[in-house]
């Protein structure tokens, strides 16, 4: 029988961008770049590619000035007239971009889309680095010493999230309050592997993906420590009376005011940025546990 590769086998489906197949090798032509996924974006302008950048998602919202380049909209949701009409040489795009029609239109018109790797660990970040770095074709100096940079970062962590009194610290991640009820990370989602990154237990991991949880659950589960973002935080003004919520007011976490709010996309963008908030994270458990 004829020996297929998984790209000939894609190109055998009439859907053919359903089969997602990565490839970091580096592009026939990266002069005018898309990109849609915040951590790509980050990355980019890391990598001090940022002048081959044409047009962001709106989740690239760092640095901020990447917010003043024409935006093709939300990364799961983008239209193909608004890409064509910026004629990219290439789309880098995170493994939830869409929707898949989209995908396929562009494909048809001989636009070259790569999808990056997405793996929530620190080496997955550096992993994704490296990618970037080879399809964009940045210099070697200049991606030797970024990587060297991001490996130092994970070192740091590996360290500090190593502690056994980190491992019996109990954390719970809260995306939003809007429902009445926490809407929580459970396993598999962004929010767990960055608690994992820290070297905590995520508390919530008896479920899988993002889900409210009652009262009584968050009561029982008794954690440590409560992450959210900024924005989840926005409504309340201060972790000080997030911590008054009913739902959260008898926890460990509110009692000692161990409430912290970061930049979302730091947390759980799985850029560069996500392997200081986690380093940040753990220094706070261990200041904590000594």
């Amino acid at each position: 029988m004829k020996n297929f590769t998984i790209q000939s086998l894609c190109a055998l489906l009439v859907f053919s961008f359903t089969c997602e197949v990565y490839s970091c090798t580096q592009a026939k032509d990266s002069s005018r770049v898309t990109i849609a996924g915040g951590s790509l974006t980050e990355i980019t302008y890391l990598l001090e590619q940022e002048h081959k950048l044409i047009a962001v998602d709106i989740t690239s919202n760092y640095p901020l000035v990447a917010k003043e380049l024409p935006s093709i909209g939300y990364v799961r949701a983008l239209s193909a007239e608004g890409v064509l009409s910026l004629s990219p040489s290439l789309i880098l795009g995170e493994d939830d971009m869409g929707p898949t029609s989209v995908m396929e239109q562009l494909e048809r018109v001989g636009i070259q889309i790569e999808i990056i790797p997405e793996e929530n660990t620190a080496d997955g970040i550096i992993k994704k680095v490296k990618c970037v770095a080879e399809i964009l074709g940045v210099n070697e100096d200049i991606k030797n010493e970024k990587l060297n940079e991001l490996n130092l970062q994970a070192s740091d962590l590996s360290i500090l999230s190593s502690s056994n009194k980190n491992k019996s610290t109990k954390v719970m991640f809260i995306l939003s309050m809007e429902s009445g009820s926490p809407t929580v990370g459970g396993r598999d989602t962004s929010a767990d592997g960055l608690i994992k990154m820290t070297g905590a237990t995520n508390v919530m991991d008896s479920f899988e993906g993002w889900k409210p949880v009652s009262t009584e659950a968050i009561i029982e589960a008794k954690p440590d420590f409560i992450l959210i973002s900024e924005r989840g935080l926005a409504s309340f003004g201060s972790v000080e009376k997030l911590g008054q919520h009913p739902s959260l007011v008898y926890t460990p976490a509110a009692k000692n005011n161990n409430i912290i709010a970061m930049d979302g996309m730091a947390m759980l963008g799985f850029g560069p940025r996500t392997i200081s908030s986690a380093k940040e994270i753990a220094k706070k458990y261990n200041s904590l546990n000594e």
